[in-house]
């Protein structure tokens, strides 16, 4: 089976060295694994999980760290150095990760963090990094129906809330009314599908459906009253436009999560307020 550059591969040991172990790399002859990375105990003939790329001569060699990021994956990276010719992020290994000034949307600038898609150089077959993520989102009709639970990365702030990328493939989006806590460009979270549009486009949201929704937004609901300083001017007979304006809820589920938090005493209502029951 070939080896797969940017990934993680189990390989067998074939040799030990002073400097090392060397791993059996198949047509790619043996691969170094530097004895900083070898693990207590190893001997020839075991097999490891290491994760190959190029060291900074342009060789293939091996280690057991774990990178932020995987050949093929999607990931929040912060820059580390720039030169003339691209930016480097940090990844979790010795290498840093390069970006031409090409695959760049914006000037990537040092201390700050990107999204960006990791992927083998078809020129130089060197491990690099674009942030133009649309081209790397798959434009294949998705296989989820709404309801379906789903890993997310937020991706990009948009006009309507969040752009997000959905189980390292799929492009979604997220709306503003409907998110109820502080989001991050790199934040990583459970969504669920809230339908695929006609076009094609996935809209998530952060609440669970069906029966367990009114216990979800319960909790976000408390979150938004701690956030506004423990007071908000809502009660029972607040609009329906104005509540899923705010909450990008119903009423009916409002009132029932209102209620839910006033039998466990976590708020108390005070005429066209509720207010946070301090304590709890």
């Amino acid at each position: 089976m070939p080896i797969e550059l940017g990934r993680f591969n189990t390989l067998k040991v074939v040799k030990e060295v002073e400097f090392g172990l060397y791993l059996d790399g198949g047509e790619e002859g043996e691969i170094l694994l530097p004895q900083r990375y070898v693990p207590v105990g190893c001997e020839i003939g075991d097999m490891l999980r290491v994760f190959l790329y190029l060291d900074q001569e342009e060789r293939l060699v091996a280690t057991t760290q774990t990178p932020l990021v995987q050949v093929g994956e999607f990931a929040c990276l912060e820059v580390a150095w720039v030169n003339p010719y691209g930016a480097f992020l940090h990844w979790g290994l010795l290498k840093d990760l390069f970006v031409p000034f090409s695959e760049q949307r914006t000037k990537m600038e040092v201390g700050k963090s990107y999204v960006v898609h990791v992927h083998l150089d078809d020129e130089s077959y060197r491990i690099v990094a674009s942030a133009k993520i649309d081209r790397y989102l798959s434009n294949e009709p998705a296989p989820y129906t709404a309801g379906d639970a789903v890993k997310i990365l937020i991706w990009q702030k948009s006009d309507l809330g969040f752009k997000v990328i959905i189980e390292n493939r799929y492009g979604g989006l997220l709306y503003d009314n409907e998110i109820f806590r502080t989001l991050h460009i790199g934040d990583r979270l459970t969504a669920y599908i809230k339908q695929i549009r006609t076009d094609g486009k996935i809209d998530v949201a952060l609440q669970t459906p069906g029966m367990n929704k009114v216990t979800h937004f319960a909790q976000t609901l408390l979150l938004y009253i701690d956030r506004q300083g423990g007071v908000i001017a809502f009660n029972d007979n607040s609009p329906a436009e104005a509540i899923y304006n705010t909450f990008g809820v119903s009423k009916k589920t409002f009132k029932k999560a209102v209620g839910e938090l006033y039998r466990k005493r976590l708020i108390r209502l005070e005429g066209n307020r509720i207010v946070r029951v301090e304590g709890e």
